[in-house]
């Protein structure tokens, strides 16, 4: 008799990935999961409590795909810094829509996500170089265009836009410009 193959943790959140990559998230569960890997369902619960822990799972693999595209963008020399992150995320919605609509378009009600701001503090500082505000305005003006950057990106995802990277360049610059103007006036 052959030995048994020993399905791991990696192996199942992999397998999720690449479904919800493929179908959407509505396609994840245990016999879809199980049918991926060519094995029962056992290795799916032996690994996890519940489905509602594997998806959870999922979004922090997903949360790794989004933070390559940040990471690629951020090399990018021919737009400034800041803007290279709202490039990342409108690119990530684009070529991995299944995998942005994970992450950024559930009920994130029941977790405990707070306020973001020691995570944004990089991104706060760049603002201060790049435009001189003080911090408070710095998030305020991130989180405004976070807002905007999201718009784009969702309706992407969900079909509503087709991706055109220099109409999302040029509104990026528009907007960016228009926030420095109404904080720069405030000072």
């Amino acid at each position: 008799m052959p030995p048994k193959l020993k399905i791991t943790k990696e192996d199942v959140v992999s397998a999720a990935l690449e479904i919800v990559r493929n179908e959407g998230d509505g396609a994840l569960n245990a016999r879809r999961i199980a049918a991926e890997l060519g094995c029962s369902t056992q290795p799916v619960f032996s690994n996890f409590a519940s489905m509602a822990e594997l998806k959870l799972a999922a979004a922090a693999e997903a949360q790794k795909v989004y933070e390559d595209y940040l990471a690629r963008e951020a090399k990018r020399t021919d737009v400034l810094p800041y803007k290279t992150t709202g490039l990342g995320l409108i690119r990530f919605a684009a070529e991995q829509r299944e995998l942005f609509k994970l992450l950024y378009m559930r009920d994130r009600s029941g977790e405990d996500i707070g306020d973001g701001r020691v995570e944004l503090e990089p991104l706060i500082e760049m603002i201060r170089r790049q435009t001189g505000l003080d911090k408070e305005s710095a998030y305020r003006f991130h989180i405004e265009m976070w807002v905007f950057v999201h718009g784009i990106a969702t309706m992407i995802a969900t079909g509503y836009l087709k991706w055109d990277e220099s109409f999302a360049s040029e509104m990026l610059t528009d907007v960016y410009k228009g926030l420095v103007k109404r904080y720069g006036e405030e000072k």
